[in-house]
């Protein structure tokens, strides 16, 4: 039995003591046993630092196929949809944050490796064990990540890997720093690179500095891709939430030209009455 089953053994009363315990696990395997006689329990959160073969294991234990089927119509995977190609095990997301919790002590090396798997709850498993390692780090654990993160775009390659990881990370990093990067990423050609350039700037709304997020909805006003269309419009609601003026300004000036689908988003919280002169063009 290695530590961190035992770890998970104790936490959930499995444990049955072993008959040997080798070498370096005698101190461990003490350290562990003191502590759950001191609470009763111990924390299901084990401190050593895991590999990325033993992570992708324990998501591989949480895997049901018919998820993983469910998964593939729902993230468009089929040939030439937005997502197609990507792979899953088919793991609900409550279960990929449960088990994030006991994955603390995870490297950036690690952290890299998870990112290149073929699997989609992998990756946004690495993405969610960056975001909390941003979220606790210092400058330069902060830098890093951000580098890191900025670095594997390429594997931030769907809607939800791309919604749960952007604004904490880039966003937050770049909130008081030059923010020429998220002006790049509105022009690629990769449509999660534009959608990366959009959703970062939720942290800045949060904070009630809708610039960059106005300048950017602006650059693409007249993309082609829904999945941008989508971003942009809630991006303009979140505004519209803190400080309906400033959305109102915009929307007067730009109404005419949005996607239908990125004006529904924008307009989704106003009165009915408004909905319908933004929709049919009376404002």
């Amino acid at each position: 039995m290695n530590i961190l089953s035992l770890c998970d053994n104790i936490a959930s009363h499995d444990y049955q003591p072993p008959e040997v315990i080798k070498g370096s696990q005698i101190r461990i395997f003490f350290e562990v046993i003191n502590e759950f006689h001191k609470n009763n329990s111990i924390s299901s959160t084990c401190t050593l630092e895991m590999t990325p073969q033993e992570i992708s294991k324990r998501l591989r234990n949480l895997a049901n196929p018919d998820i993983a089927e469910h998964s593939k119509h729902f993230f468009k995977t089929g040939q030439g949809e937005y997502g197609e190609g990507d792979r899953f095990l088919g793991i609900r997301v409550p279960e990929i944050r449960a088990l994030l919790k006991k994955c603390e002590a995870v490297s950036l090396e690690a952290i890299q490796t998870l990112l290149m798997s073929a699997f989609h709850e992998v990756r946004l498993f690495a993405l969610l064990l960056l975001v909390q390692k941003f979220a606790k780090g210092d400058d330069q654990e902060k830098t890093a990540i951000y580098e890191l993160y900025v670095h594997n775009l390429h594997r931030v390659n769907n809607w939800d890997l791309v919604d749960s990881s952007a604004s904490q990370i880039i966003g937050s990093y770049l909130e008081a720093r030059d923010k020429q990067l998220l002006y790049k990423l509105a022009k690629s050609s990769s449509i999660w690179e534009r959608r990366i350039a959009i959703m970062s700037t939720f942290y800045f709304i949060r904070n009630n500095q809708f610039e960059d997020a106005l300048r950017l909805s602006e650059l693409l006003l007249q993309d082609d891709e829904d999945l941008i269309h989508k971003a942009v419009g809630w991006m303009l609601r979140e505004i519209g939430k803190r400080n309906e003026a400033v959305e109102q300004a915009y929307l007067k000036l730009y109404y005419k030209k949005m996607p239908r689908t990125m004006l529904r988003y924008a307009i989704e919280k106003f009165p009915e009455q408004e909905r319908r002169k933004y929709l049919s063009g009376e404002i």
